[in-house]
């Protein structure tokens, strides 16, 4: 943790600097990580009903997880833990994270607890998590692999889906 700031890894629809500064104002963006032995899923039971972005725990070297680390004020956890779901569908864990130039470095993140792999994600929330990619500069072939081969359905609530498309027009 740095001087009053909690080191915290996104890995989805969080990544997106612009979502996550209209959630928790003041959150700062330290740069792309590396999360070893997990793989991103699809399959976290949202409370919309959809599905939410999951770090998997695999344990396989083989595996990783790509997203933003940020440094988020203490005075913003709170908020932080909310938008999260904490104890609502997702636990709070400390990872180590590949930092760069080969360091290595903790986080905390947040790991599902209510798994359903028959959802699928609703089209803006993988738009969000692919602002996310871009503003993390996540390699090409992970984007693909990993979000964008990821199937979608529409949001039946259109008032929602067209506010959470919003935020990446401001």
């Amino acid at each position: 943790m740095t001087e009053g700031r909690l080191l915290y890894f996104a890995y989805g629809s969080n990544m997106s600097l612009a979502r996550l500064c209209a959630r928790v104002p003041g959150a700062l963006p330290l740069g792309q990580r590396r999360l070893s032995g997990y793989t991103l899923r699809f399959h976290k039971r949202g409370t919309d009903g959809s599905a939410k972005c999951d770090a998997f725990f695999t344990g396989s070297e083989n595996d990783a997880v790509l997203g933003m680390l940020y440094a988020v004020h203490l005075s913003g956890k709170a908020v932080l833990d909310e938008i999260e779901g904490l104890e609502r569908g997702y636990d709070e864990k400390q990872v180590e994270l590949s930092c760069s130039r080969g360091t290595r470095c903790a986080a905390s993140t947040y790991v599902a607890t209510a798994i359903d792999p028959t959802l699928l994600p609703f089209d803006w929330y993988l738009q969000h998590v692919l602002a996310g990619a871009r503003d993390a500069a996540l390699p090409a072939d992970y984007v693909r692999r990993a979000i964008e081969s990821v199937a979608v359905v529409s949001d039946p609530d259109v008032q929602r889906g067209a506010l959470e498309f919003a935020v990446h027009r401001r």
